[in-house]
């Protein structure tokens, strides 16, 4: 495909003003003093190169989308409808009076949270995953705080997604690492070995990251609380518990949600996003302001909260993605159980179908995702999990997470969510299983992969130390 440069035709395009601008006031060192050198195109042209560029594009609406930790599942088009209705435009600083409507929606979304989590209090303002998390041990640091004590650490499991640590270690903690047991789960006596009087909470997801759920979570759980420390709940994947436990019942004090993993609301090319984080009752008033309440009559901003961490974004959230998610909770209902009925069964399908072909380092029961391990395949024939992931774009599905969790070496980390259908996830299996006979009887044909995608194969050591980001004729 020719760049946008290589398409230029010379075309003129019209001046809408004859009006010199005067840039005087400029530093003579900001100021071009060549030509842009622009490509010259007519509109239609220009049209028709970046539809040929998004065609290109992987998404879900042309075939499987199995990222693990990521929850690429179909977002349902009446959403993003609903979302564009002409009422849900108004400006984020109109008054609570001229926003009822918004509010409402806002409040009404708060609630069914509430419900699904089993929590007491709620804020919608986080725009993410990460940043739900860091609030929320803002929270926690700030709770220790008012109560006069100086907690200086969080616990985080090994299979733990990265962001903890960061999120944690934002927040001002130090962060103490734990292994997992032969399970992939909490080694309990390595966690009692680290209690002590300076941790202030631990950060877990259950199910965990390797897609089991923790079976001993009473019980860190009864640890925690008796030492006076805090438990995180990262909801990152909450899509595989809806209607068959919560956050509340296995004792978390403080938990954030994804509402594009689980509640369907787009990536949006890495944003705009939502991460509600949610508390229970001794942690409301220190939720960052303001939170939606109502007082019999009227839906308001409320901004009372005594020791609230303030705010953490500006206005409150980002409301069409509220909006979607709204709507996928009034559509789904009930069947919210059934979602994560069948996240659980696609991903214990592919599980048994694909243990033979790949290593299962942790053979146990899943939930919503697993993780198989490419080292029989390296160390068989040299074909890597890179190796794999790229074999599968041959066979129209996007690649799964790969390389993570870091406890498991080359991981392969496969999420088929609740939206594809036995048909398709036989496809996948068909695919994962030739890519493991071919990598023993042609390994060099895995290793060229991948072979009908625009872009072929690259030097990515190449590309990472000498970026071509610009073009030149």
């Amino acid at each position: 495909m020719k760049t946008i440069f290589e398409k230029s035709n010379g075309t003129d395009g019209i001046n809408l003003t004859d009006e010199k601008i005067n840039i005087d006031f400029l530093p003579k060192n900001l100021c071009r003093t060549a030509d842009t050198n622009l490509p010259q195109l007519s509109e239609l042209d220009v049209m028709r190169h970046y539809k040929e560029l998004s065609d290109l594009n992987f998404c879900i609406e042309q075939g499987f989308y199995p990222l693990g930790s990521c929850t690429m599942k179909y977002n349902p088009k009446v959403n993003e409808l609903l979302a564009s209705l002409d009422g849900f435009n108004i400006h984020p600083n109109v008054s609570d009076d001229m926003a009822q409507g918004a509010l409402k929606l806002m409040y009404n979304l708060q609630s069914s949270l509430l419900k699904i989590t089993g929590m007491d209090a709620i804020t919608l303002k986080p725009s993410a995953g990460a940043h739900g998390e860091m609030t929320g041990m803002m929270i926690i640091r700030k709770y220790f705080d008012s109560i006069g004590e100086k907690r200086t650490k969080v616990i985080i499991p090994d299979s733990a997604h990265g962001t903890n640590p960061a999120s944690a270690k934002m927040s001002g903690f130090d962060i103490v690492e734990i292994k997992s047991n032969e399970k992939g789960q909490v080694d309990i006596d390595a966690l009692k070995s680290v209690l002590d009087r300076d941790v202030a909470a631990i950060m877990m997801t259950n199910p965990n990251t390797l897609g089991i759920f923790e079976e001993n979570v009473e019980e860190i759980s009864r640890l925690m609380h008796e030492n006076g420390s805090l438990l995180y709940y990262d909801g990152a994947n909450f899509n595989a518990i809806m209607g068959y436990t919560n956050p509340k019942l296995m004792g978390f004090d403080v938990v954030h949600l994804n509402l594009h993993k689980t509640f369907s609301t787009p990536h949006g090319g890495g944003g705009p996003g939502a991460g509600p984080v949610a508390v229970v009752e001794k942690l409301k008033d220190y939720l960052p302001t303001p939170i939606v309440d109502f007082d019999g009559e009227k839906y308001f901003r409320n901004y009372d909260l005594k020791n609230s961490i303030g705010s953490v974004k500006d206005f409150y959230g980002n409301f069409s993605v509220l909006v979607k998610a709204y709507a996928y909770i009034l559509m789904m209902g009930k069947n919210l159980k059934h979602a994560s009925e069948n996240a659980v069964l696609n991903a214990n399908y592919l599980k048994e179908k694909l243990k033979k072909y790949y290593d299962l380092p942790y053979d146990e029961p899943c939930m919503h995702e697993f993780v198989l391990s490419g080292e029989r395949q390296k160390h068989e024939s040299g074909v890597s999990t890179l190796n794999i992931a790229k074999a599968l774009m041959d066979g129209n599905t996007h690649p799964p997470t790969v390389y993570f969790p870091l406890i498991v070496h080359e991981a392969i980390m496969i999420e088929p969510t609740e939206s594809e259908h036995k048909e398709m996830l036989d496809d996948f299996v068909e695919t994962m299983i030739q890519i493991a006979q071919t990598a023993k009887e042609n390994p060099e044909e895995i290793l060229s992969a991948p072979h009908t995608t625009p872009v072929k194969k690259i030097d990515e050591v190449q590309a990472a130390r000498h970026p071509d980001l610009k073009y030149t004729d």
